[in-house]
């Protein structure tokens, strides 16, 4: 599973650099230079995410609830989100679980582990994680992470 995590990270363009920039990493050798963020996922520390109970996330870099962001989130099977946007774009790499989303229930795909899922700021979409196990996924948020809802019959 990590080694699947690194090669997504590098498919997203992501350096170990990249992932250390805001870590509380004590500069390495040379000056400027940092060292390198590594974490087991087991090592991770897990935190309530407050705007979805039950869900967790691991913050890796950024701040979420002010800027942009990365971070592991873990997601409890059979959770459904109903129809909301995000105010910024979002990228998932999915590491175990099915994560489904799409615009509507109808329609909503499923993606498994190794997947990456790009939503646009504002797309309207439904999510969730399939029964059976938990989802894990890598997310780059390019803002801060917000949940809106969209009610019933406002997209067409």
């Amino acid at each position: 599973m990590t080694k699947t995590l690194l090669v997504l990270l590098m498919v997203l363009g992501m350096s170990t650099a990249a992932i250390a920039k805001d870590a509380a990493a004590p500069p390495a050798m040379g000056k400027g230079a940092r060292s390198p963020f590594m974490a087991a996922l087991a090592d991770l520390k897990w935190v309530a995410l407050p705007e979805r109970p039950g869900m967790e996330y691991a913050l890796i870099t950024g701040d979420p609830a002010t800027r942009a962001y990365t971070q592991m989130r873990k997601v409890p099977a059979g959770t459904a989100n109903p129809l909301h946007r995000h105010s910024s774009e979002l990228t998932n790499v999915i590491i175990s679980g099915v994560w489904y989303t799409g615009p509507d229930s109808a329609s909503a795909r499923d993606f498994g582990p190794g997947s990456i899922v790009m939503m646009p700021a504002d797309w309207p979409h439904v999510s969730g994680c399939r029964p059976g196990a938990d989802c894990v996924f890598y997310q780059d948020g390019k803002g801060r992470f917000d949940f809106k809802p969209v009610p019933p019959g406002a997209v067409k």
